[in-house]
């Protein structure tokens, strides 16, 4: 119990250290929450700030998330507590993100953190929900709708490869209920018709 307790806060804090939030200030600008979408995330960063800053949200973002599970496995197996450290980490590591300590609790939408964590987990899955994402995202151009999907495609992978680890597939489900709440208005905007396109149209 208490390495399972140890690596949630753990991964809590390291999902709190938003990278764009960061990446936006050491880069001169103010906080990336005050521009653009407001989200603090890689897709944000790039439309505000672009290629340079967004590459590095992204490589931070995903670094927390492996992080995250690696020390859940170090805990895990000093104290013989088997992979639920690594299921609960993953859950955290993604609130962490979406909801972050260190600023007031207002982050991203936790989709990089939980694909990096989802491949430390299991790489296979990981390939298959990127390439769900890539598909999506050329044939409609919208970075929410692919993200969304590929969230969804989560807990069904998990259950189709891994269907007796109930721990897993319920952390799936809870990583998948959280990104796909963070984006209740890009799916209001999608039916609307208004969401923004990653590339625009020339």
């Amino acid at each position: 119990m208490i390495a399972i307790v140890i690596s949630a806060i753990a991964a809590y804090l390291l999902g709190s250290i938003n990278t764009s939030i960061f990446v936006s200030r050491l880069m001169g600008a103010s906080d990336i929450r005050n521009h653009g979408s407001g989200n603090a995330g890689a897709t944000n960063t790039l439309r505000v700030m672009g290629k340079k800053a967004a590459a590095l949200v992204v490589l931070g973002d995903a670094l927390k998330g492996v992080f995250a599970i690696l020390f859940a496995r170090f805990a895990a197996d000093f104290a013989n507590a088997g992979n639920i450290c690594e299921y609960v980490a993953a859950v955290f590591v993604v609130v962490g993100h979406v909801f972050p300590l260190y600023f007031g609790f207002r982050g991203g939408k936790g989709i990089m953190t939980s694909i990096a964590v989802i491949f430390t987990l299991d790489p296979a899955i990981g390939g298959i929900l990127v390439a769900v994402f890539a598909v999506v995202l050329v044939c409609f151009n919208y970075v929410s709708l692919a993200s969304v999907i590929a969230s969804v495609c989560f807990p069904v992978c998990v259950l189709l490869l891994h269907g007796g680890n109930n721990e897993f597939f319920v952390s799936a489900l809870i990583i998948t209920f959280i990104t796909v709440a963070k984006h209740h208005t890009n799916i209001s905007r999608l039916i609307k018709g208004t969401e923004s396109k990653l590339f625009k149209n020339k």
